[in-house]
């Protein structure tokens, strides 16, 4: 039996992991959720040590992330952020609209300061896939939409791609 101490998690047991765990946390006065996601019931604590070092710099990856959302926001060529921001002005009913931002503003004033309301819901963490490491997910608001603005990444936190899901 390995323990093994994660932020917010506690004791795992590197030698008989469960497939799914998760936890909120309070991230910057908003509920997040964190979740680990094992394909295997063992893991090298090798491994766990790059999950605890991700967890602790969650803050520093979350302004990461906010580089790339700004980045594709701004990229002509990209429009994940802006047809994620589009959409909501589109569909979200007026009142709903009010109590985030100035509905009164012209629509690029509108799409800017929605922009500014992105904020993190969930990390999901991925230490034994092949695919990504961790997958960021930003909404406006999970009451108001389901959504989301998703960035998945290596293990240091560097880009992959940028998706919209629901």
């Amino acid at each position: 039996m390995k323990n093994y101490i994660l932020p917010h998690f506690g004791q795992i047991d590197a030698d008989s992991l469960e497939e799914y765990a998760d936890v909120d946390i309070d991230f910057k006065g908003e509920e997040v959720q964190i979740d680990l996601n094992f394909e295997n019931t063992k893991i090298d604590t090798k491994r766990l040590d790059v999950v605890k070092i991700f967890i602790e710099n969650l803050e520093e990856l979350n302004k990461q992330n906010k580089v790339y959302i700004d980045q594709d926001f701004n990229d002509e060529e990209c429009d994940t952020v802006k047809s994620y921001l589009e959409h909501h002005i589109d569909e979200i009913p007026q009142e709903e609209l009010d109590l985030l931002i100035n509905s009164n503003d012209t629509k690029q004033e509108l799409i800017l300061h929605l922009k500014d309301k992105l904020h993190l819901v969930r990390v999901g963490l991925y230490p034994d896939s092949e695919d990504q490491f961790a997958i960021f997910d930003y909404s406006i608001g999970r009451e108001i939409t389901q959504y989301l603005v998703v960035i998945k990444t290596n293990e240091k936190g560097e880009l992959d791609y940028m998706t919209m899901e629901s």
